[in-house]
């Protein structure tokens, strides 16, 4: 079943989607001068900023109120930044990936790429698409550096956490750079072991920090933690932010599509170089192995030969082995957790929740 989530007690995604909605309102005055156009091009990011789980704002929120911080509106102003960058991240992500949908709806280039030929408008409408997509994600990670700078904390609040909150956004960067390089080079001559740990590499920076371990730490920096607390909590997200991702990549193959709002087997289609895909490619038989390689980045893959990959991740005991380390990455951050000193109770509690949350099969 479902866990019961720790925004819930504080109404933080209620209260994270109107600082999201204030911030675009102003947005909108501020480009109003430009003319019509840019309203679905503010539109394009409002679709991504409504809704969602809201985990990256959950984990600076009880970052900032494990250490003590208080309960107030300038905190929620500043998680509210950690979904903006995610913004950011999707639009420009969905682009590298050349992703239909997100959230069960047309991804960003795509719906920018049918109103081009739908407006009969000149040019290639793939690459208009791609285009107004790339300047809805570089808005998203202007506004990102905006919100949490004008959130209202106190300057030495911003102070103590901007170092950190710049390491984040500049080191995703790396971690998508890293992902494309992957998917570029191959993993045909590597042996098991260095295509494991590159997919985790990915994963550390691509995802992981990002999502979990930086927000995480900006908020609990901000709010004044010790080196003593630091630590750990960096081990924590670390732990728990590979083990979200696993279960992303899990997903990516077995999700419902109703639940993930993508295509059943997408990863699969788009290629990703993942730890199940490592552990499949070592594990399977000689035949599952090659069927598995020969698929992986196919975009025509059917649904007969996504199942017929499934049951081979299955068959192999590829599945199990990542189940396995998404265990070990929650067990982990629970221990870190644990040995963090002087956390309040209420954001110790959040953040046990939060573990649960993220590796979940039904996320």
């Amino acid at each position: 079943m479902p866990h019961a989530h720790p925004l819930d007690g504080v109404q933080l995604r209620e209260r994270v989607q109107r600082a999201l909605d204030e911030h675009l309102t102003r947005q909108r005055e501020i480009l109003r001068e430009l003319g019509e156009p840019m309203v679905p091009l503010v539109d394009s990011v409002a679709d991504l900023l409504n809704g969602g789980k809201r985990l990256r704002a959950a984990f600076f929120y009880w970052g900032w109120r494990a250490i003590g911080g208080a309960d107030d509106e300038s905190a929620v102003r500043a998680a509210s930044a950690m979904e903006v960058f995610q913004a950011a991240a999707l639009i420009h992500d969905d682009v590298m990936d050349n992703s239909d949908l997100r959230r069960g709806r047309p991804t960003a280039h795509r719906s920018f790429a049918t109103r081009h030929a739908q407006a009969r408008w000149k040019g290639d409408p793939e690459r208009f698409g791609h285009a107004a997509a790339i300047l809805a994600g570089d808005l998203c990670l202007n506004w990102t550096d905006e919100v949490f700078a004008t959130s209202g904390l106190p300057p030495e609040a911003l102070d103590r956490a901007r170092p950190e909150f710049d390491r984040m956004r500049t080191q995703l960067m790396g971690g998508q750079f890293l992902d494309i390089l992957e998917g570029a080079q191959g993993w045909d001559d590597l042996p098991y072991a260095e295509r494991l740990e590159r997919s985790r590499q990915v994963i550390r920076y691509k995802s992981a920090q990002y999502s979990v371990g930086q927000p995480l730490l900006i908020g609990a920096m901000a709010a004044g933690a010790t080196p003593e607390q630091l630590a750990p909590l960096k081990d924590y997200g670390l732990s728990l932010g590979e083990a979200f991702q696993l279960r992303d990549d899990v997903l990516g193959v077995y999700g419902n599509p109703e639940d993930t709002g993508k295509p059943a087997g997408d990863d699969l289609r788009e290629g990703k170089h993942t730890a199940l895909i490592a552990h499949a490619l070592e594990l399977a038989s000689p035949e599952g192995a090659e069927l598995i390689a020969a698929s992986l980045g196919d975009p025509d893959l059917d649904d007969h030969a996504i199942e017929a990959c499934r049951q081979i991740l299955v068959d192999s005991g590829a599945l199990d082995r990542t189940e396995e380390m998404i265990e070990a990455g929650a067990a982990a951050a629970l221990e870190a957790l644990a040995a963090t000193p002087d956390l309040t109770e209420e954001g110790r509690a959040a953040l046990v929740e939060l573990v649960a949350i993220c590796t979940d099969r039904h996320l």
